[in-house]
């Protein structure tokens, strides 16, 4: 879990632009050391980071609702942004994206549309490629509705963990060398290719928590 949550702290964190390195993210996660060069704003999306993945692991049984979602963008964006924890009260875009995002009026509509198609997908659902096809295909939709001022993408990436996790399925980390594909999967609605993508990555996840799981000592 130390391995996961240092790993999709600092890609999930650099993805958004901070700069800390993997080392100083150690450092502040496991540690609890603060690197000097570090700016108060960057160590505080590490450390909220942190709070919000261990409170996702310590929920992992609750049902999805918006007041979880909620509590998830509260702890994210805890010290950095006064509308934590509240849709967006204003009109807001992505950097470069070619698609215009939700309007403040319609957010809590079609929020609540998309957890309840979601939960009911899910129910549905009859194998893990099911699963991993929905949380991608989930996440896209989250991403372009992009319903908070600020944290879309570290929060709906931590909902992918959750959704995973409560699926019995080991989450995958979005790497940030894999930023403009990412990107792209957004932009085109690549439901598809994102699942793809996921799919490698969490054999990729696999074959390292076997070889964790290898490395304790015989009982």
């Amino acid at each position: 879990m130390d391995d996961l949550l240092v790993r999709k702290t600092y890609h999930s964190s650099a993805i958004e632009n901070n700069t800390i390195t993997l080392s100083e993210t150690i450092s502040i996660l496991l540690h609890r050391m603060i690197p000097g060069k570090v700016s108060v704003r960057e160590f505080y999306e590490i450390e909220n980071h942190r709070l919000a993945f261990n409170y996702i692991v310590e929920n992992i049984d609750q049902e999805l609702t918006i007041s979880l979602i909620h509590d998830i963008h509260s702890l994210l964006l805890d010290r950095l942004h006064h509308e934590r924890g509240r849709f967006k009260p204003q009109e807001n875009a992505i950097v470069g994206a070619g698609f215009q995002t939700a309007s403040p009026t319609d957010t809590p509509f079609l929020m609540h549309q998309w957890l309840q198609n979601l939960n009911n997908q899910i129910q549905q659902a009859k194998t893990p490629d099911d699963i991993i096809a929905l949380v991608c295909s989930s996440h896209i939709e989250f991403e372009r509705i992009h319903p908070y001022a600020d944290g879309n993408g570290r929060t709906g990436r931590l909902l992918m963990m959750l959704l995973l996790l409560q699926n019995q399925i080991l989450p995958f980390v979005i790497l940030k060398e894999h930023k403009q594909e990412y990107f792209q999967f957004l932009e085109n609605q690549d439901a598809k290719g994102f699942a793809v993508y996921a799919t490698k990555n969490i054999n990729k996840e696999q074959q390292r928590y076997y070889a964790f799981l290898n490395s304790l000592p015989k009982q």
